[in-house]
Protein backbone atom coordinates (compact mmCIF):
# COMPACT_ATOMS: atom_id res chain seq x y z
CA UNK A 1 0.00 0.00 0.00
CA UNK A 2 2.84 2.09 0.96
CA UNK A 3 4.48 1.37 -2.21
CA UNK A 4 1.15 2.33 -4.17
CA UNK A 5 1.17 5.49 -2.43
CA UNK A 6 4.56 6.35 -3.61
CA UNK A 7 3.92 5.36 -7.14
CA UNK A 8 0.80 7.81 -7.34
CA UNK A 9 2.39 10.63 -5.81
CA UNK A 10 5.63 10.60 -8.31
CA UNK A 11 3.24 9.96 -11.07
CA UNK A 12 1.30 13.45 -10.11
CA UNK A 13 4.81 15.14 -9.40
CA UNK A 14 5.84 13.83 -13.26
CA UNK A 15 2.22 15.04 -14.41
CA UNK A 16 2.45 18.21 -13.37
CA UNK A 17 5.66 18.93 -14.93
CA UNK A 18 4.81 17.94 -17.83
CA UNK A 19 1.78 19.75 -17.93
CA UNK A 20 3.59 22.97 -17.21
CA UNK A 21 6.06 22.07 -19.53
CA UNK A 22 3.32 21.88 -22.39
CA UNK A 23 2.06 25.40 -21.32
CA UNK A 24 5.52 26.90 -21.92
CA UNK A 25 5.60 25.11 -25.36
CA UNK A 26 2.37 25.68 -26.37
CA UNK A 27 0.51 29.01 -25.28
CA UNK A 28 1.12 31.95 -27.25
CA UNK A 29 2.18 34.07 -24.39
CA UNK A 30 5.65 32.83 -24.05
CA UNK A 31 6.81 33.72 -27.52
CA UNK A 32 8.65 32.87 -30.36
CA UNK A 33 12.56 31.19 -30.56
CA UNK A 34 14.70 33.91 -31.36
CA UNK A 35 17.16 31.92 -33.48
CA UNK A 36 14.24 30.55 -36.00
CA UNK A 37 14.13 34.30 -37.97
CA UNK A 38 17.15 35.86 -36.60
CA UNK A 39 20.18 33.84 -35.78
CA UNK A 40 22.66 35.17 -38.33
CA UNK A 41 22.07 38.59 -37.86
CA UNK A 42 21.84 37.64 -33.23
CA UNK A 43 25.15 36.07 -33.74
CA UNK A 44 26.79 38.58 -35.62
CA UNK A 45 25.97 40.64 -32.64
CA UNK A 46 29.24 42.44 -30.51
CA UNK A 47 26.98 42.24 -27.72
CA UNK A 48 26.11 38.25 -28.39
CA UNK A 49 28.68 35.83 -26.96
CA UNK A 50 28.51 31.81 -26.23
CA UNK A 51 24.67 31.52 -26.90
CA UNK A 52 23.14 34.65 -24.96
CA UNK A 53 23.44 38.39 -25.33
CA UNK A 54 25.26 40.15 -22.60
CA UNK A 55 25.71 43.10 -20.33
CA UNK A 56 28.56 46.18 -20.74
CA UNK A 57 30.03 45.52 -17.52
CA UNK A 58 30.14 42.35 -15.52
CA UNK A 59 26.62 41.89 -13.91
CA UNK A 60 25.05 39.56 -11.20
CA UNK A 61 21.14 38.51 -10.89
CA UNK A 62 21.81 38.06 -7.30
CA UNK A 63 24.17 39.44 -4.35
CA UNK A 64 23.67 38.92 -1.00
CA UNK A 65 21.32 36.60 0.28
CA UNK A 66 20.27 33.11 -1.04
CA UNK A 67 17.16 33.17 -2.98
CA UNK A 68 15.64 30.55 -0.78
CA UNK A 69 15.74 33.69 1.62
CA UNK A 70 14.57 36.29 -0.63
CA UNK A 71 11.91 34.59 -1.90
CA UNK A 72 10.13 33.40 1.54
CA UNK A 73 10.66 37.68 1.72
CA UNK A 74 8.89 38.01 -1.61
CA UNK A 75 5.93 35.77 -0.23
CA UNK A 76 5.32 36.83 3.06
CA UNK A 77 5.55 40.54 2.12
CA UNK A 78 5.73 43.49 3.26
CA UNK A 79 3.59 46.40 5.43
CA UNK A 80 1.75 48.94 2.73
CA UNK A 81 2.88 46.51 -0.27
CA UNK A 82 -0.17 47.47 -2.04
CA UNK A 83 -2.38 50.17 -2.09
CA UNK A 84 -5.09 48.96 0.27
CA UNK A 85 -7.60 52.06 -2.41
CA UNK A 86 -7.45 52.41 -5.87
CA UNK A 87 -4.96 54.90 -7.34
CA UNK A 88 -5.69 58.54 -8.26
CA UNK A 89 -5.88 58.60 -11.89
CA UNK A 90 -7.23 61.20 -14.32
CA UNK A 91 -9.50 60.15 -17.44
CA UNK A 92 -7.36 60.21 -20.90
CA UNK A 93 -8.15 63.41 -23.15
CA UNK A 94 -6.90 61.79 -26.34
CA UNK A 95 -8.71 64.63 -28.21
CA UNK A 96 -6.82 67.44 -26.38
CA UNK A 97 -3.83 64.94 -26.46
CA UNK A 98 -3.87 65.18 -30.17
CA UNK A 99 -4.47 68.91 -30.90
CA UNK A 100 -0.49 69.10 -29.73
CA UNK A 101 0.69 69.74 -33.05
CA UNK A 102 4.55 70.44 -31.69
CA UNK A 103 6.87 70.20 -28.75
CA UNK A 104 6.87 67.34 -26.28
CA UNK A 105 3.39 66.10 -25.00
CA UNK A 106 2.77 62.65 -22.59
CA UNK A 107 0.76 61.08 -20.42
CA UNK A 108 2.12 57.93 -17.94
CA UNK A 109 -0.55 54.90 -17.64
CA UNK A 110 1.91 53.51 -14.65
CA UNK A 111 4.57 51.64 -14.78
CA UNK A 112 6.25 52.01 -17.82
CA UNK A 113 3.87 52.34 -20.58
CA UNK A 114 4.28 56.17 -21.56
CA UNK A 115 2.50 58.04 -23.96
CA UNK A 116 4.22 60.79 -26.17
CA UNK A 117 2.73 63.16 -28.78
CA UNK A 118 6.09 64.57 -30.70
CA UNK A 119 5.49 66.82 -33.22
CA UNK A 120 2.04 65.45 -34.13
CA UNK A 121 4.01 61.37 -34.03
CA UNK A 122 2.84 59.75 -31.73
CA UNK A 123 4.97 57.06 -29.58
CA UNK A 124 3.89 54.81 -27.07
CA UNK A 125 6.60 52.42 -24.98
CA UNK A 126 6.13 49.04 -22.68
CA UNK A 127 2.02 49.08 -23.42
CA UNK A 128 1.01 46.63 -20.71
CA UNK A 129 -2.78 46.97 -20.42
CA UNK A 130 -3.21 43.33 -19.28
CA UNK A 131 -4.79 42.72 -15.40
CA UNK A 132 -1.69 41.14 -14.35
CA UNK A 133 1.98 41.46 -15.74
CA UNK A 134 1.95 36.91 -15.91
CA UNK A 135 1.18 34.20 -18.09
CA UNK A 136 -1.16 33.42 -15.74
CA UNK A 137 -3.11 35.93 -14.64
CA UNK A 138 -3.31 35.41 -10.57
CA UNK A 139 0.05 36.34 -10.67
CA UNK A 140 1.13 39.94 -10.78
CA UNK A 141 -1.89 41.70 -10.63
CA UNK A 142 -2.28 45.28 -11.68
CA UNK A 143 -3.13 47.96 -9.41
CA UNK A 144 -6.36 49.21 -9.19
CA UNK A 145 -6.54 52.97 -10.67
CA UNK A 146 -9.68 55.30 -9.85
CA UNK A 147 -9.82 55.44 -13.84
CA UNK A 148 -8.33 52.17 -15.42
CA UNK A 149 -7.57 52.51 -19.23
CA UNK A 150 -6.93 49.48 -21.86
CA UNK A 151 -6.01 49.98 -25.70
CA UNK A 152 -9.19 51.38 -26.69
CA UNK A 153 -8.54 55.02 -25.10
CA UNK A 154 -5.48 55.12 -27.13
CA UNK A 155 -4.89 56.95 -30.57
CA UNK A 156 -3.85 55.80 -33.73
CA UNK A 157 0.18 54.96 -33.04
CA UNK A 158 2.96 55.71 -34.69
CA UNK A 159 5.77 53.51 -33.33
CA UNK A 160 5.26 50.80 -30.53
CA UNK A 161 8.41 51.05 -28.77
CA UNK A 162 9.53 48.14 -26.67
CA UNK A 163 13.00 47.66 -24.25
CA UNK A 164 12.64 43.70 -23.22
CA UNK A 165 10.46 40.42 -23.23
CA UNK A 166 9.46 41.04 -19.85
CA UNK A 167 5.78 40.32 -19.04
CA UNK A 168 5.73 43.69 -16.91
CA UNK A 169 7.21 45.13 -20.63
CA UNK A 170 5.98 42.84 -23.50
CA UNK A 171 2.18 42.37 -22.67
CA UNK A 172 0.96 39.07 -25.13
CA UNK A 173 -2.43 40.65 -25.02
CA UNK A 174 -1.81 44.39 -24.98
CA UNK A 175 -0.19 44.16 -28.29
CA UNK A 176 -2.97 41.46 -30.30
CA UNK A 177 -5.54 44.79 -29.70
CA UNK A 178 -3.26 47.17 -30.14
CA UNK A 179 -1.39 46.00 -33.73
CA UNK A 180 -4.78 47.50 -35.56
CA UNK A 181 -3.98 51.21 -34.39
CA UNK A 182 0.17 50.44 -34.90
CA UNK A 183 2.17 51.40 -38.35
CA UNK A 184 5.13 50.65 -36.60
CA UNK A 185 6.91 48.25 -34.16
CA UNK A 186 10.54 49.09 -33.47
CA UNK A 187 12.38 45.95 -31.05
CA UNK A 188 15.43 44.65 -29.88
CA UNK A 189 17.08 42.15 -31.52
CA UNK A 190 15.15 38.62 -30.86
CA UNK A 191 11.86 40.65 -30.02
CA UNK A 192 10.70 40.54 -32.63
CA UNK A 193 10.23 36.61 -32.67
CA UNK A 194 7.39 37.17 -30.01
CA UNK A 195 5.49 39.98 -32.08
CA UNK A 196 5.71 38.01 -35.56
CA UNK A 197 4.43 34.25 -33.34
CA UNK A 198 1.92 36.79 -32.22
CA UNK A 199 0.51 37.51 -35.68
CA UNK A 200 2.11 40.97 -36.33
CA UNK A 201 3.24 41.63 -39.59
CA UNK A 202 7.22 41.35 -40.45
CA UNK A 203 6.66 44.69 -42.24
CA UNK A 204 5.59 46.38 -39.46
CA UNK A 205 8.40 45.18 -37.49
CA UNK A 206 11.90 47.17 -37.27
CA UNK A 207 14.82 45.49 -35.37
CA UNK A 208 18.15 47.10 -34.21
CA UNK A 209 21.35 46.36 -32.01
CA UNK A 210 22.59 48.54 -29.17
CA UNK A 211 24.00 52.23 -31.05
CA UNK A 212 21.77 51.42 -34.35
CA UNK A 213 18.78 53.43 -35.25
CA UNK A 214 15.69 53.57 -37.16
CA UNK A 215 14.01 56.83 -38.53
CA UNK A 216 10.54 57.75 -38.95
CA UNK A 217 10.04 60.15 -42.11
CA UNK A 218 13.31 62.08 -41.46
CA UNK A 219 11.88 63.79 -38.70
CA UNK A 220 12.04 61.29 -35.64
CA UNK A 221 14.91 59.07 -34.93
CA UNK A 222 14.75 55.51 -32.53
CA UNK A 223 18.43 54.79 -31.54
CA UNK A 224 19.03 51.66 -29.43
CA UNK A 225 21.01 52.23 -26.39
CA UNK A 226 22.44 49.93 -23.40
CA UNK A 227 20.83 48.80 -20.34
CA UNK A 228 21.83 46.51 -17.36
CA UNK A 229 19.41 43.88 -17.09
CA UNK A 230 18.17 40.49 -18.68
CA UNK A 231 15.94 38.88 -20.49
CA UNK A 232 13.30 35.95 -20.90
CA UNK A 233 9.65 34.52 -21.00
CA UNK A 234 10.30 30.69 -20.29
CA UNK A 235 12.27 28.41 -18.15
CA UNK A 236 14.87 28.06 -20.93
CA UNK A 237 15.12 31.53 -23.05
CA UNK A 238 17.59 33.61 -20.51
CA UNK A 239 18.75 35.97 -22.37
CA UNK A 240 18.13 34.46 -26.24
CA UNK A 241 16.88 38.37 -27.04
CA UNK A 242 18.50 41.81 -26.20
CA UNK A 243 17.60 44.27 -23.44
CA UNK A 244 18.17 47.78 -24.34
CA UNK A 245 17.03 51.22 -23.21
CA UNK A 246 15.83 54.06 -26.12
CA UNK A 247 17.02 57.62 -27.70
CA UNK A 248 14.61 59.47 -29.29
CA UNK A 249 15.44 62.24 -31.41
CA UNK A 250 13.10 64.83 -32.62
CA UNK A 251 14.97 68.15 -34.22
CA UNK A 252 17.28 70.12 -31.44
CA UNK A 253 15.02 67.71 -28.58
CA UNK A 254 15.70 64.09 -27.54
CA UNK A 255 14.14 62.22 -24.72
CA UNK A 256 16.00 59.09 -23.23
CA UNK A 257 13.81 56.09 -22.17
CA UNK A 258 15.25 53.20 -20.01
CA UNK A 259 13.01 50.51 -19.80
CA UNK A 260 14.67 48.19 -16.98
CA UNK A 261 18.39 48.44 -16.25
CA UNK A 262 20.91 48.63 -12.77
CA UNK A 263 23.07 51.46 -12.80
CA UNK A 264 25.99 51.41 -14.64
CA UNK A 265 28.66 53.25 -16.89
CA UNK A 266 26.24 53.41 -19.55
CA UNK A 267 24.11 56.21 -18.35
CA UNK A 268 27.36 58.45 -18.83
CA UNK A 269 28.34 56.83 -21.57
CA UNK A 270 24.73 57.64 -23.30
CA UNK A 271 24.45 61.50 -21.70
CA UNK A 272 27.91 62.24 -23.25
CA UNK A 273 27.08 60.53 -26.56
CA UNK A 274 23.23 61.66 -27.24
CA UNK A 275 22.68 64.38 -24.05
CA UNK A 276 21.40 66.45 -22.94
CA UNK A 277 18.03 65.04 -22.59
CA UNK A 278 15.02 67.36 -22.33
CA UNK A 279 13.07 64.35 -20.37
CA UNK A 280 14.74 61.45 -18.96
CA UNK A 281 12.41 58.03 -18.44
CA UNK A 282 13.99 56.45 -15.69
CA UNK A 283 12.76 53.24 -13.01
CA UNK A 284 12.30 53.97 -9.88
CA UNK A 285 10.45 50.66 -8.26
CA UNK A 286 11.15 47.08 -7.97
CA UNK A 287 14.09 47.34 -6.08
CA UNK A 288 16.24 45.40 -3.94
CA UNK A 289 19.50 44.89 -2.59
CA UNK A 290 19.47 41.61 -3.75
CA UNK A 291 19.55 42.71 -7.66
CA UNK A 292 20.50 46.34 -7.53
CA UNK A 293 22.73 45.42 -10.22
CA UNK A 294 19.47 44.51 -12.47
CA UNK A 295 17.03 47.13 -11.15
CA UNK A 296 18.91 50.61 -9.80
CA UNK A 297 17.82 51.79 -6.52
CA UNK A 298 15.64 55.15 -6.77
CA UNK A 299 18.90 57.28 -5.65
CA UNK A 300 20.64 55.60 -8.67
CA UNK A 301 18.40 56.35 -10.61
CA UNK A 302 18.69 60.26 -9.54
CA UNK A 303 22.85 59.67 -10.05
CA UNK A 304 21.52 58.28 -13.62
CA UNK A 305 19.65 61.00 -14.70
CA UNK A 306 22.18 63.67 -13.65
CA UNK A 307 24.67 61.03 -15.93
CA UNK A 308 22.20 61.32 -18.95
CA UNK A 309 22.78 65.31 -18.53
CA UNK A 310 18.65 65.43 -18.25
CA UNK A 311 16.85 68.26 -17.86
CA UNK A 312 13.38 66.80 -16.47
CA UNK A 313 13.46 63.43 -14.91
CA UNK A 314 10.31 61.32 -14.84
CA UNK A 315 10.71 58.18 -12.47
CA UNK A 316 8.90 55.29 -13.73
CA UNK A 317 8.45 51.58 -13.44
CA UNK A 318 5.97 51.75 -10.35
CA UNK A 319 2.67 52.42 -9.29
CA UNK A 320 0.96 49.25 -11.54
CA UNK A 321 2.64 46.23 -9.92
CA UNK A 322 3.88 44.22 -6.96
CA UNK A 323 7.16 43.03 -8.22
CA UNK A 324 9.46 43.65 -5.59
CA UNK A 325 10.05 43.83 -1.30
CA UNK A 326 8.80 47.48 -0.63
CA UNK A 327 6.00 49.25 0.26
CA UNK A 328 4.47 50.62 -2.87
CA UNK A 329 4.63 54.09 -2.43
CA UNK A 330 8.38 54.16 -1.25
CA UNK A 331 10.27 54.03 -5.21
CA UNK A 332 8.81 57.95 -5.33
CA UNK A 333 9.26 58.97 -2.34
CA UNK A 334 12.92 57.72 -2.38
CA UNK A 335 13.83 59.74 -5.69
CA UNK A 336 11.68 62.68 -4.56
CA UNK A 337 13.58 63.15 -1.75
CA UNK A 338 17.17 62.10 -3.88
CA UNK A 339 15.87 64.30 -6.57
CA UNK A 340 15.35 67.29 -4.50
CA UNK A 341 19.00 66.68 -2.77
CA UNK A 342 20.73 66.97 -6.16
CA UNK A 343 18.79 69.50 -7.18
CA UNK A 344 17.29 67.80 -9.89
CA UNK A 345 13.59 68.54 -11.65
CA UNK A 346 11.10 65.57 -11.05
CA UNK A 347 8.50 65.23 -12.66
CA UNK A 348 5.28 63.71 -10.68
CA UNK A 349 2.28 63.32 -12.87
CA UNK A 350 -1.04 62.00 -11.96
CA UNK A 351 -1.98 58.55 -13.71
CA UNK A 352 -3.57 59.72 -17.21
CA UNK A 353 -2.38 63.34 -16.89
CA UNK A 354 -1.57 65.40 -20.17
CA UNK A 355 2.11 66.45 -19.24
CA UNK A 356 3.73 69.35 -22.16
CA UNK A 357 7.68 69.96 -21.95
Amino acid sequence: MKKMSIIIIISAIVFIILCINLFIKFHPTFGGKPDKFNRTRIESSPHYKDGKFLNMEPTQMMTGESMGKVLKKFIAGVKDDKPQEPIESIIFNKEAFLKKNSGITYTWFGHSTVLFNINSKIIITDPVFSKAASPVPIFNKAFDFVNNYNVDVLPDIDVVLITHDHYDHLDYRTIQHIDSKTKKFIVPLGVNAHLLRWGISKDKIEVVDWYEFIEIDSTLKFISTPARHFSGRGTRDRDKTQWCSWVIQSGEQSIFFGGDSGYGKHFKEIGNKYGPFALTCIECGQYNENWSQIHAMPEQSVDAHIDLKGDLFLPIHWSKFKLSIHPWKEPIERAKSASEAKGVKIELPVIGELREI
